[in-house]
């Protein structure tokens, strides 16, 4: 069928796109000042409050928070994994929880095993995503040697499979189906993730045109008030941007 047919396509594409920070771009500006933290709905925290956006990611915070961040990252790149070590939890306790910030974190994915943690990191729906989320980037080299000692026959062999099956393949040769059962999602839930091909098509549309709109070209890219900053892929860098931005 046509979509089947298009999603090669669409990864042969994405492929492109490299790992590292980037070298270019708008540092933010206060919008006014500092601006003043809201407190979370009685009984719970802001990062608590996660829902899936329109543009295919998950956001943590305050709907109405005026600074807004974006991550776009790869479960394939290891300056994502580092940054997402560094970061995630003194921006949720600091940030997000004060109800100034908003985090949204977008799949920007680059290969097939970087979709096929990206399906099953999206599997047990928002509440579960940002937890999953650092966990498949601390599993990131394991899955990597683990695909690796496979040999390239077998992921070749795993590439060329029908579109259904392919990421199933592909996240057998990673051992990510056990590394998810351990992390509570059932077998056959990963499996059926893992073989939504629609899921897969719109990841990578996504790319190609978040690519467009912010002029990625490598991750992790970091997007605040909708200017993408540049040299900020590290936490004490977008730390400094997020206070200068008034948080």
């Amino acid at each position: 069928m046509k979509r089947l047919v298009a999603l090669p396509a669409a990864l042969a594409l994405i492929a492109l796109a490299g790992c590292g920070q980037q070298d270019s771009g708008a540092n933010a500006s206060a919008p006014g000042g500092n601006v003043a933290a809201k407190a979370a709905p009685a009984g719970s925290s802001w990062a608590q409050q996660v829902v899936a956006t329109p543009e295919g990611g998950f956001r943590m915070g305050n709907p109405d928070a005026p600074i807004k961040l974006i991550e776009f990252g790869s479960y394939t790149c290891p300056h994502c994994a580092d940054f997402t070590e560094q970061s995630h939890e003194p921006l949720e306790r600091d940030y997000v929880n004060s109800g100034k910030v908003s985090f949204e974190y977008r799949n920007f994915v680059r290969d097939p095993l970087d979709i096929a943690v990206a399906l099953l990191a999206r599997c047990s729906g928002p509440e579960a995503f940002f937890p999953l989320n650092v966990q498949f980037f601390g599993y990131q080299e394991g899955m990597i040697r683990q695909l690796q000692s496979q040999g390239e026959g077998a992921y070749q062999a795993a590439l060329t499979s029908p579109p259904e099956q392919r990421f199933i393949k592909v996240a057998e040769l990673g051992g990510l189906i056990e590394f998810a059962k351990q992390r509570g999602i059932p077998e056959e839930k990963a499996r059926q993730c893992l073989a939504d091909v629609k899921t897969a098509e719109a990841l990578a549309s996504g790319v190609q045109r978040d690519s467009e709109k912010y002029q990625i070209t490598g991750t992790p890219t970091l997007i605040l008030n909708e200017k993408r900053l540049e040299n900020a892929a590290t936490w004490q860098a977008l730390e400094e941007q997020l206070k200068g931005a008034g948080a």
